[in-house]
């Protein structure tokens, strides 16, 4: 059997080496909306998970750098929206291919109960309100409960692996 590469010390290396594992986590893809100053924002995101069913609530990782981290708080609604397979053209809007202000022309959105935008036809809608955050790093840990959730009839997944959809 060949023996493994050494674990890298150097911080360089760790960093490098860390980015590789990384790519190598086969994520879900989610769209995340808030209220922006006079228009939704949203952006795609992968660092998204369940955190607890009682209550229930997500927990999100947002690079403090992205726009919509501004629009973030304790008390604010946000709208996470469970890509299909069939919504890598949504994915890629809201991952920067598309200027900010016509992000919402991708896809058919309708309104939550938060009156943000949320994506009809996604695997699951999760209308929520973020409970806490925690800056860690360059991101801040987002603590969103759900209130409520819409699923779609399929399980169709959209799934990002390697800087790749599967």
């Amino acid at each position: 059997m060949a023996s493994s590469p050494p674990l890298a010390a150097d911080p360089a290396d760790v960093t490098a080496g860390f980015r590789g594992a990384m790519r190598r986590l086969a994520s879900g893809v989610a769209i995340v909306v808030a209220r922006g100053d006079d228009l939704p924002v949203g952006m795609a995101a992968t660092s998204i998970t369940s955190l607890t069913m009682d209550p229930p609530a997500v927990l999100l990782c947002i690079n403090q750098s992205a726009g919509i981290h501004p629009c973030l708080s304790p008390g604010c609604p946000i709208s996470v929206n469970i890509l299909s397979r069939h919504q890598r053209d949504v994915s890629a809007a809201f991952g920067g291919a598309v200027p900010r202000d016509r992000r919402f022309e991708v896809g058919q959105w309708a309104s939550d109960v938060h009156d943000l935008p949320a994506l009809d036809d996604a695997q699951a809608n999760l209308a929520c309100t973020i409970d806490s955050m925690t800056p860690f790093g360059t991101h801040s840990i987002v603590v969103a409960r759900v209130e409520t959730v819409r699923l779609s009839d399929s399980v169709e997944p959209l799934i990002y692996q390697d800087g790749a959809y599967l």
